[in-house]
């Protein structure tokens, strides 16, 4: 005996089609409420937004507030300038290790240009470059002051792009050091070396065939007579 008030029971009810066509929009609809961390609400880079008078959805940082890693309190360290004028001061002592740090870093980033020795014959403008750099040991080089190197380094000059995204303001001081180390080499006189050193030194004596560029060559080792003298 069906029962008029079970629907399921009733055959007399007719429930209403749907289409496949209907369903899949209230599929759509209903998976478009779905909010994961992934779609979070944004402004495209540059795009209009009606809210602000201005109409730019890029905000100015609010007032009185500094992006986490960017209190540059010192502003000698990270401009180069006191003032508006180059510094010629390290804004840290310059030991063996930040030469070394400056050293590594050179030859990452500017060997490529300005050759290991900083004569602006570097592997890059040797191919092809129609303006090759100038190098460190001219007159003007030597006497520039330290911020000078360290503007050029950050923001760029002529067809040199600006490092200030690969390079930590802490290693551009060390290859401005590692730099002046550069010039002093190329420059030096007698008067300039320790006690005991010539100039040019010895060149070094190697065994076996000669290495590639990419070999590391080992020094000759000394032999001993049949004496047991060196």
């Amino acid at each position: 005996m069906n029962n008029p008030m079970n629907p399921w029971t009733n055959r007399g009810m007719r429930f209403p089609k749907i289409s496949a066509f209907g369903l899949l929009a209230v599929l759509a609809v209903t998976a478009a409420c779905r909010l994961d961390m992934q779609d979070q609400p944004r402004f495209k880079a540059q795009a209009r937004n009606d809210f602000f008078p201005d109409l730019r959805s890029a905000r100015e940082p609010v007032d009185g507030t500094v992006a986490r890693g960017q209190l540059h309190e010192d502003a000698y360290f990270y401009t180069g300038k006191i003032g508006s004028n180059p510094g010629d001061a390290f804004p840290f002592p310059v030991t063996l290790q930040v030469l070394e740090r400056g050293q590594q870093r050179y030859n990452i980033f500017c060997a490529p240009c300005h050759s290991r020795v900083g004569d602006g014959k570097g592997m890059i403008p040797s191919r092809g470059f129609s303006r090759m750099p100038p190098s460190y040991h001219i007159e003007r080089l030597q006497k520039a002051p330290a911020g000078y190197f360290f503007d050029v380094i950050t923001n760029g000059l002529g067809i040199m792009q600006g490092y200030s995204a690969q390079i930590p303001a802490q290693d551009r001081w060390a290859i401005i050091a590692y730099i002046r180390a550069l010039q002093l080499s190329q420059n030096a006189s007698a008067a300039d070396l320790p006690s005991g050193q010539t100039v040019p030194s010895a060149p070094p004596i190697f065994e076996g065939d000669a290495p590639s560029g990419a070999t590391p060559v080992k020094p000759a080792t000394a032999t001993k007579t049949e004496g047991g003298a060196e």
